[in-house]
């Protein structure tokens, strides 16, 4: 017997454009991708270090740091990378470049005419762009949407008019919210928004908890118009999955082992100091 149809206001992503002459470009793979670019003579494709995968024999290359894109403190606070790479093309004939993904990630293409020339991503989403794109890092200045990790306050910023590539894991749907829906989704599970949506974050919990680490602890609750992006899943998520899998027997059981261990210490301690303290008195 088949499965009901239902009808999700959900829909997977389809890259659009309004510009008149398109970008040419390939996605190639299914989750490891692979993003290829036609370059025509004198453009060029700025991109995140390593990401270089391929290109034609004739296309420069160089490790600069390039002033448009601000990353400033917090990207070097966090271990980012403060340089990007230039593809340029100088050559009469057209060439290409490939670039690929660092991890299991799909590829999106995002044109920024489309989103009023403005888009927020989770931190580190920015892969390569075309054309005029201005990657910058936004904190999230409001204390309740503070978290811990860099998921939960630091945000990348694209702007400009230009065509960008971000990284996304898993499955990637979108959702277009209208005026004064909501929407609850994980934190680490958005991947990108427009700049009209209003995020809260909620603890679903005592906040100690979250701290201390757990799944679908922290959740956004986001309030439209705007349209989001979502990923089923989080490299973060997915690396740790990884990482309990590759640790000793105990260690998979029980992840938190050390942190559990030191609480016990702690509280001997706080019970030997008092019962010294009440023998004295």
């Amino acid at each position: 017997m088949a499965a009901p149809f239902f009808s999700t206001p959900f829909q997977p992503y389809v890259y659009q454009s309004p510009q008149d002459a398109v970008i040419p470009f390939q996605i190639l793979g299914g989750e490891a991708q692979v993003v290829q670019i036609m370059l025509k003579p004198q453009e060029k494709v700025v991109a995140k270090p390593g990401s270089m995968c391929f290109m034609s024999g004739f296309i420069e290359m160089e490790n600069v740091f390039v002033p448009e894109n601000e990353v400033g403190m917090w990207q070097w606070l966090f271990g980012k990378s403060l340089s990007s790479i230039i593809l340029r093309n100088p050559g009469p004939t057209d060439g290409f470049v490939g670039i690929a993904a660092p991890s299991l990630a799909r590829i999106l293409p995002i044109d920024l005419a489309m989103f009023n020339g403005e888009i927020l991503c989770q931190p580190d989403a920015f892969l390569c762009s075309v054309n005029d794109v201005k990657v910058s890092n936004t904190v999230d200045q409001r204390a309740r949407n503070v978290i811990a990790g860099a998921e939960g306050f630091l945000r990348q910023k694209l702007s400009g008019q230009g065509l960008a590539f971000i990284l996304a894991g898993g499955s990637v749907v979108q959702k277009n919210l209208e005026v004064g829906e909501l929407l609850v989704v994980d934190v680490s599970c958005i991947v990108a928004l427009t700049t009209t949506v209003n995020v809260q974050v909620k603890y679903n919990g005592p906040m100690r908890r979250a701290v201390f680490g757990g799944d679908n602890l922290v959740t956004a609750i986001l309030t439209g118009p705007g349209i989001v992006f979502i990923q089923s899943l989080p490299f973060h998520r997915f690396s740790q999955r990884i990482a309990r899998a590759v640790t000793s027997p105990n260690m998979r059981e029980n992840p938190k082992f050390f942190i559990q261990i030191a609480i016990f210490f702690f509280l001997a301690y706080v019970v030997i100091v008092s019962s010294l303290i009440l023998t004295d008195v």
